[in-house]
């Protein structure tokens, strides 16, 4: 049996300081369907709290978490822990790590817009790849809790598919 196959992304855990907040904002903002809502997990010798342990190491005692879905079926974990830290610096892009998600919408400028509304926002200016050729268009904004992420006008597959840079 061939491993050689291109695996599809399931989900994404995000970790925020107010779990409500952050649940009515991606709900309200980028329309992701809320399956299950604020929930806490706390330490013991249930499945899901021993499976924590595993992940977290002893003494992590509880945290907070929903589950989010996008249009595309992409999971979002967002998570509220106790002692949430907001970092000094939210892009440490040259890190070892994760240091942004992006999502798809034809209505850049809009969706924008509608990130500042509710508290979040924009990075940069709005650039278009192929200027004057094609109409693709990013932009880095984040959300009011400081997590970073980046809008394409259009699929990944598209913008990438000819060379963008």
């Amino acid at each position: 049996m061939s491993s050689h196959y291109p695996r599809t992304f399931s989900h994404i855990g995000i970790s925020v300081p107010d779990l409500e907040a952050a649940v009515k904002f991606y709900a309200e903002v980028l329309g992701w369907y809320v399956i299950m809502e604020p929930t806490t997990i706390t330490e013991d010798d249930s499945d899901i709290g021993q499976m924590c342990t595993d992940v977290f190491g002893a003494n992590w005692k509880s945290f907070r978490i929903a589950h989010l879905s996008t249009g595309d079926r992409v999971g979002i974990e967002l998570f509220e822990f106790p002692d949430n830290q907001r970092p000094d610096n939210n892009l440490e892009y040259w890190k070892t790590g994760t240091f942004h998600f992006c999502v798809q919408d034809p209505d850049v400028e809009g969706l924008v817009e509608k990130i500042k509304a509710h508290g979040g926002k924009q990075r940069m200016p709005i650039r278009h790849y192929y200027p004057g050729e094609k109409p693709y268009r990013m932009v880095y904004v984040e959300d009011p809790f400081g997590n970073v992420f980046e809008i394409y006008s259009h699929s990944y597959e598209l913008t990438y598919s000819a060379g963008a840079y």
